[in-house]
């Protein structure tokens, strides 16, 4: 009977540990089974992305007037329900001249799912993202940047990347004031914020003063694609 025991405990924490890893290895920022990925890029240019995730939402225009108004260019991760249901408000940042994202269509973790409801995510999000105007190179990063097997092995058969981020003050801290000051950089990083609803009127509120931060310390801001094409140039 002591010896079921031991065994069934053993089993249990091997489970437990081989949950963990996967854990691990879903949320990795150095490591992914196949393809590539990115969460920032080596130059030296002082250059820096900005990006927002989710949306388009209830902010959309409070952002696209902050960023017009201090002539900088981000890269918007949209989903593709978000873009159905705020069809107008997507066509809008396009017109601005913001890159678009792809973020899924639904916003799911991407992992332990099918090739065929991973291949529909993007793919139907993608030709959303066409529909509202949207001509350039489409980038992809995942929900909650999880993904295991499936969802890399079908970014890289059809040459696409993981994009990722290198900061994300918003997980760390809150309030405005204390985003901004989160926000240490090196040239090549990619910011993550998240900006669309309400309940992220903070990180709003922040994105002023991190650009006026880093314009003071002579970083210009570029789009997903453009940082990619330093990081080339760098190679």
């Amino acid at each position: 009977m002591k010896k079921k025991i031991k065994v069934t405990g053993i089993a249990i924490l091997a489970v437990i540990a081989a949950l963990y890893l996967i854990n691990e290895l879903s949320k990795s920022r150095s490591f992914q089974f196949f393809g590539g990925l990115v969460t920032s890029v080596e130059t030296d240019e002082k250059t820096v992305a900005l990006t927002f995730d989710d949306g388009p939402g209830i902010n959309t225009d409070d952002i696209l007037d902050i960023l017009g108004k201090h002539d900088v260019k981000g890269t918007f991760y949209l989903t593709g329900s978000e873009i159905e249901n705020a069809f107008d408000d997507s066509v809008s940042i396009v017109q601005e001249g913001h890159e678009i994202g792809n973020h899924s269509y639904s916003h799911p973790r991407m992992v332990f799912k099918s090739p065929a409801f991973i291949k529909e995510e993007i793919e139907k999000t993608d030709a959303l993202i066409r529909q509202i105007g949207y001509e350039g190179e489409i980038t992809f990063r995942p929900p909650y940047g999880k993904r295991l097997v499936v969802l890399p092995h079908y970014l890289s058969r059809n040459d696409r990347d993981t994009i990722l981020w290198n900061i994300e003050p918003e997980s760390f801290v809150s309030g405005s004031e204390d985003i901004v000051l989160h926000v240490t950089i090196k040239p090549g990083s990619i910011i993550l914020l998240h900006v669309m609803y309400e309940s992220r009127r903070e990180s709003l509120d922040s994105v002023e003063g991190i650009i006026a931060s880093l314009k003071e310390k002579g970083y210009t801001f570029v789009t997903i694609s453009e940082l990619l094409e330093y990081g080339k140039d760098g190679e």
